[in-house]
């Protein structure tokens, strides 16, 4: 058998889904820290300020914004011996290992410029790994569930990744240590591990060689390119159902340290240990979502794993100071949700660009990913410019005492605003239009037409 990944339904090595699933290891292990614990530590122990933190970051997260699709469409474009994707994940990880240090391990005098300034480039290193690496993975099967299990697998060791870094600051306070040589510690530590598992994956997982002549990579974005995404049905449902979640899923992960502190008021040790639990749910639950969406679709397994969630939110706004069991509950069954929201919709997200292939003629994956990324990223952003922010206006102060009301603020945006979205995106998604049916019409028509086109070059 020849030494080329699959372009087609055949099934794929185990050992080539595991060798592609490693580096979102490493690549998962700066989340905790960035989006979790890192902006309370500028604003609250750094003294920056909620606003001038929440700004300085969502500055960045903007200009991030506007590098997915130029890294998305170069992906797609390159061609050379090495591959089209492996080239930028490997510059991308090399800036974005520089910048971890100096953001998670900072002098002691930062200002709001410097924390934009090395989350700039933190997430240009991050994009320039991201896209085509999503890219990739979507490219390594056509089967519609064989690429839930691509990404469950990824998505799995995404999860570890997270829990080790998770890990690490509750694990310092053990020790006698604080959390900020924690952070510090997740930054060499996600170095350490990247290190050789992307170079195992640029140097032993080879990118599909020959691509169907119904699948040329596209030259360039023009209006008709445009035209064509937006009337990709499919792709701009799942699009906006996933951002809307992805908003939901954001505030509570801004808002988890200020509300287990404040409204829970639990200690440091409790909060790492709660994370863990809200993650580790997560990675066990994937395997009964990959088995749910073989029997309901990918979309309506999502579906189900949102209103699991709303189901456990709703509770938040009524627990009080020492109500940590009860919390506990609420993050196994949140966790639990969070396994769909990692492992089902970038697979469905393949399917769509599919889709766009057979209707325009060109393989467009890195494209797709990029605007994937961009909502994820909108979404993330969104969190952090409006929670800080409103949490202000409400009167509330960290480090002192704060009233009935500002803390009610917490609990109101962390659990009750989340559930109306996901609420919302559900209703996005429930009647998702690309089913497995469809799908492999779409692949079959692929398939068909990629044949004729290769027996009429053979003639």
């Amino acid at each position: 058998m020849p030494d080329v990944a699959p372009s087609s339904s055949p099934p794929l090595r185990r050992w080539w889904i595991r060798l592609y699933a490693l580096p979102a290891f490493a690549l998962a292990m700066p989340t905790i820290p960035l989006y979790v614990y890192l902006p309370t530590f500028y604003a609250d122990a750094l003294d920056i300020g909620l606003a001038a933190t929440g700004a300085a970051l969502l500055i960045a997260r903007i200009f991030d914004v506007l590098t997915d699709p130029l890294i998305g469409v170069a992906s797609d474009r390159l061609h050379l011996p090495w591959g089209r994707r492996k080239p930028w994940i490997l510059a991308g990880a090399l800036i974005a290992g520089v910048a971890l240090v100096r953001l998670f391990d900072p002098p002691t005098d930062v200002t709001a410029t410097y924390l934009s300034v090395w989350a700039v480039v933190l997430f240009t290193g991050w994009t320039l790994v991201s896209v085509p690496y999503n890219a990739w993975g979507a490219e390594l099967s056509a089967d519609y569930h064989e690429r839930a299990r691509i990404t469950g697998a990824r998505e799995a060791m995404t999860i570890l990744g997270v829990l080790a870094a998770g890990a690490a600051p509750a694990a310092a306070v053990a020790f006698g240590a604080n959390e900020a040589t924690g952070i510090a510690a997740v930054a060499w530590l996600a170095i350490g591990v990247g290190l050789p598992c992307i170079a195992l994956l640029l140097l032993r997982l080879p990118e599909p060689s020959r691509l169907p002549e119904a699948a040329r990579p596209g030259t360039g974005v023009g209006w008709a390119e445009w035209r064509a995404i937006a009337r990709n049905r499919p792709f701009v449902r799942l699009l906006g159902g996933w951002f809307v979640n992805g908003l939901a899923n954001g505030l509570p992960s801004v808002l988890f340290p200020l509300y287990l502190q404040y409204a829970l008021q639990a200690g440091p040790l409790a909060r790492g240990v709660l994370v863990i639990t809200y993650f580790l749910a997560a990675i066990l639950a994937i395997p009964l979502w990959l088995r749910l969406s073989r029997r309901l679709g990918k979309h309506r397994a999502w579906c189900w794993a949102m209103l699991l969630a709303c189901a456990a939110f709703v509770w938040v706004p009524l627990l009080q100071p020492g109500d940590g069991a009860v919390f506990f509950a609420i993050c196994v069954v949140t966790g639990m949700a969070l396994g769909a929201d990692l492992a089902l919709p970038p697979a469905m997200q393949a399917d769509v660009v599919d889709l766009d292939t057979l209707r325009t003629g060109r393989q467009r994956a890195g494209l797709f990913f990029a605007l994937w990324s961009m909502s994820t990223k909108l979404a993330l952003a969104a969190a952090v410019g409006i929670a800080f922010p409103v949490l202000e206006w409400a009167g509330f102060t960290p480090g002192s005492d704060n009233s009935r009301e500002a803390i009610l603020a917490i609990a109101v945006i962390y659990a009750v605003v989340p559930t109306v979205l996901k609420l919302t995106a559900v209703a996005i998604v429930w009647n998702h239009p690309l089913t497995e049916a469809r799908q492999n019409i779409v692949r079959r028509r692929l398939d068909a037409l990629a044949r004729r086109q290769s027996e009429g070059s053979s003639r």
